[in-house]
């Protein structure tokens, strides 16, 4: 396979917006992370634990998968320097490189987002939890 200067240079955007979308992510944690503590401090409660457990552990994916998109996006710029130089055969591994670490960045954010989903379920058992409570207290008093 032939690759040119302009062949690792395709991946800038996708780039860009992995590094934005695992950003806002983050952001997005972090202000329910601070909303669970605070909910947590008031009300110690087994649901919102378990979900500050979940939370530690996606913080810790997402900062996983910044670090193999960023490292990937190194790779990916250092190999255009490297073909540029004319050394064709390090540019292809350092390029392939900078793919594996894009997969890599990708299956963690898969995972993260399997946890995500998981997180979900349990504000939902609670809710369920509550209502036939409710109901369970509406019956006893009628």
């Amino acid at each position: 396979m032939e690759i040119t200067l302009t062949t690792p240079a395709l991946l800038f955007p996708a780039v860009a917006f992995l590094l934005v979308a695992y950003t806002s992510r983050f952001l997005a944690i972090g202000a329910r992370i601070r909303n669970l503590h605070d909910r947590y401090q008031t009300r110690s409660d087994a649901i919102i634990y378990k979900q500050i457990v979940s939370l530690k552990r996606r913080v810790v994916l997402i900062r996983n998968m910044q670090a193999c998109a960023v490292a990937g996006l190194f790779l990916c710029i250092f190999s255009i320097f490297v073909l540029f130089a004319g050394w064709m055969m390090m540019g292809k591994v350092l390029f392939a490189g900078a793919l594996v670490l894009f997969l890599a960045s990708l299956g963690i954010s898969l995972h993260e987002i399997l946890l995500s989903v998981d997180a979900l379920n349990l504000e939902l058992i609670d809710i369920e939890d509550r209502v036939q409570d409710d109901s369970k207290n509406n019956l006893k008093d009628a």
